[in-house]
């Protein structure tokens, strides 16, 4: 189930999986190519486990729309809340100087524990604070809200108790 809202989408997933579990999945961000239902999302290029609020990370991407196909994205955890929330800013070093500018919108995921062993994962995109400026270069959502319901299902198998991604 997804919805997309005037400045948000969501989608909501119940998964067989422990919160703790998860979280260890979405706090990784080794898995996040695997869990993009997008498949913009490349390599990481910081693997680090994300364990504070102001941690950046970043990821090689990929868009068919971007300049030259490659680029790179350097996220900034903004919620952290073990194992009840963690979200990002993403951001870009426009001038290649290392210093980070950030456009206005992030990705959150909410898990709700249903006893100790399910789970249930809202993931929010949400760009309300994106300036007129870029929303005149950037349509958003920049993806359909399926991708959004692709990426739980992605993380569900991911953290799986069989899978082999942890």
């Amino acid at each position: 189930m997804h919805t997309v809202d005037q400045e948000n989408v969501s989608a909501t997933l119940t998964v067989v999986v422990p919160a703790e579990r998860v979280f260890a999945v979405l706090a990784n961000p080794t898995t996040h190519p695997a869990i993009d239902g997008t498949g913009w999302v490349q390599e990481p290029v910081d693997r680090a486990t994300l364990t504070e609020v102001g941690q950046i990370f970043r990821m090689d991407m990929y868009h068919p729309d971007a300049q030259d196909g490659d680029y790179q994205v350097a996220n900034k955890v903004h919620v952290l809340d073990p194992p009840r929330a963690i979200g990002w800013l993403t951001g870009y070093a426009p001038k290649g100087d290392g210093h980070l500018e950030f456009g206005g919108w992030f990705w959150r995921y909410d898990l709700v524990p249903f006893g100790p062993s399910e789970t249930e994962v809202t993931l929010t995109y949400d760009w309300s604070a994106v300036p007129q400026s870029i929303r005149e270069y950037i349509w958003f959502p920049p993806f359909g809200p399926e991708h959004l319901t692709n990426s739980l299902h992605h993380l569900a198998d991911l953290a799986a108790p069989t899978s082999q991604g942890l």
